[in-house]
């Protein structure tokens, strides 16, 4: 197995920031090759680093078997194209943040990445910084208690880009650092900003986290400060810490033992002095290079992996959405659809060997278990349980609390209603395992099934059959049937359209005309 030291990489795009990956990777004994497009850029690094090739032509890099890794430290406007090309080139990549621009591209990123079984890491240095690998240790071990609220400033008087606005020029650090500590996905987002020197580019950004579990957080960052300063404080209900980037080291991370004592039923601050916490003396850009190397030579996957750029990423693409509208809330819930429009919500869990289709929706806690293929278009609510092993068709409806067994088959269009209820073995007892007792259920194109309705296994619901709430299905259903009670039994006829037919088979909302036939009813022709 290779080990770091035989990790050879290039590094593309040796600009103001690129120009230190150069240096860490060079001093790792890791370089092996040069791009750039611009050749001023080029003369130069053959000044600093005249026995390491230079390249414009980017595709030479790409063909050069030596090179196992790609660092990509370009305009974030080409982090997408360039990390594609690497990836299916068979690449290793490093990409700086942002992954990319878009949420369906950072996806296709990811997904190439899996297909090739490439490592795809994306450049969050802070996640690499001593002190805030200890922070994170602190608060994973407890020492800080439940965290309430977390609040990061980064500031300072330039540099001002004009390719993007300060929110994705230095917020992104600031989001993979809360989001690492919240070890949980906002369910909201809202941002607020000044444009000071360019109508279209903010200057200035706040942008505000609300999390499921009621951990709140803010992120401040303006490039036209009166001064530097970066700084993380993790407020929690033991202990209080603050990770200041611009300090010296032996006080970059402090821990505040503040206390609350209530007297007369009045709070009291109890203030305590600041403790300094030791950590590693270590240049982070360094550490987070070695990472990739070490990832490269033992096929891990990197703590800054595709999905927790993609999480970034969506936080990012909600603030801006939420800066446009003028502060307007933005749910994470609307944000993230993967390709082909499908959305699958943080919360929801989908094992390998699915399909899913196009437009598809699954909201907050779900599972979707192997081997299962939904249609597209559908619609599945919170807390539902798909498979192992079952099919649903396109557009498909199934409401909040619906679990849908190994043997039940959905067509297109059936609606189950909330809490509805499928079985699949006729005669369960706890003790005596009836797995391979199973009774399918087929649920025919455009069926309803009311709230809180009980199907039993082996039977079929009918085309567009009607389940009344409440009610229990023990013998099937034939098409367009109206069924109720317990045990159900057959009261009528439903059109297509939903509505109850009259006595001459006849739908008075849409008029549509039905006869029967032996499934049930049929259009007449």
């Amino acid at each position: 197995m290779d080990t770091v030291h035989t990790v050879k990489v290039a590094v593309i795009g040796a600009g103001s920031w690129g120009r230190n990956l150069v240096r860490n990777f060079n001093e790792l004994g890791a370089l092996h090759a040069l791009c750039d497009s611009n050749d001023a850029v080029i003369a130069e690094l053959g000044r600093l680093y005249p026995s390491i090739p230079r390249t414009t032509d980017y595709r030479s890099i790409l063909e050069d078997d030596a090179v196992r890794g790609v660092v990509i430290s370009t305009p974030a406007s080409t982090h997408f194209s360039l990390a594609r090309e690497a990836l299916l080139s068979g690449k290793d990549v490093f990409v700086e943040k942002p992954l990319a621009l878009d949420v369906d591209e950072a996806y296709e990123l990811r997904d190439i990445a899996a297909g090739k079984g490439g490592v795809l890491m994306v450049g969050h240095l802070l996640q690499y910084h001593s002190a805030f690998v200890k922070l994170k240790e602190l608060v994973l071990q407890g020492e800080l208690g439940r965290i309430n609220y977390v609040y990061s400033n980064r500031l300072s008087f330039g540099k001002i880009r004009r390719e993007e606005d300060i929110m994705w020029s230095f917020a992104p650090h600031d989001i993979s650092m809360i989001l690492s500590l919240a070890r949980e996905v906002p369910e909201s987002v809202m941002a607020t900003g000044g444009n000071y020197l360019h109508k279209k580019i903010a200057d200035v950004t706040t942008t505000h986290l609300d999390f499921p579990s009621g951990l709140k957080a803010h992120v401040f960052v303006s490039w036209l400060h009166p001064f530097k300063e970066q700084m993380l404080v993790v407020v929690g209900d033991k202990n209080m810490a603050v990770f200041r980037d611009t300090a010296q080291w032996e006080e970059k991370l402090l821990l505040y033992p503040h206390d609350i004592h209530w007297e007369g039923g009045v709070p009291v601050p109890d203030r305590k002095e600041a403790v300094a916490v030791r950590v590693e003396t270590i240049e982070p850009l360094k550490a987070e290079c070695r990472h990739f190397l070490e990832c490269i030579a033992s096929r891990r996957t990197p703590v800054t992996d595709a999905e927790e750029g993609i999480a970034v990423l969506r936080v990012l693409k909600a603030g801006q959405e939420s800066l446009n509208a003028g502060g307007k809330r933005v749910f994470l819930a609307q944000e993230g659809r993967g390709p082909s429009g499908i959305m699958v919500h943080e919360s929801s869990y989908v094992d390998q060997d699915v399909t899913i289709g196009e437009g598809t929706r699954i909201w907050h806690f779900c599972h979707i278990l192997k081997g299962s293929r939904i249609g597209r278009g559908c619609s599945i609510g919170q807390n539902v349980v798909i498979g192992p092993d079952v099919t649903i068709g396109n557009n498909c409806k199934i409401q909040n609390n619906v679990s849908v067994y190994k043997g039940v088959t959905l067509e297109d269009d059936v609606f189950c209603g909330p809490s509805m209820v499928f079985t699949n073995v006729f005669n369960p007892r706890a003790h005596i395992p009836r797995m391979d007792e199973l009774r399918p259920t087929v649920v025919k194109r455009g069926a309803t099934i009311g709230a809180n309705a009980t199907i039993v296994c082996g039977h079929t619901i009918g085309a567009y059959a009607f389940i009344g709430a409440g009610s229990t299905v023990t013998r099937g259903a034939p098409d367009h049937a109206l069924m109720v009670g317990c045990p159900a039994r057959q009261i009528g006829w439903v059109c297509e359209c939903g509505n109850r037919l009259d006595d001459a088979l006849s739908c008075s909302h849409c008029g549509k005309v039905y006869e029967r036939d032996e499934r049930g009813l049929r259009l007449r022709a």
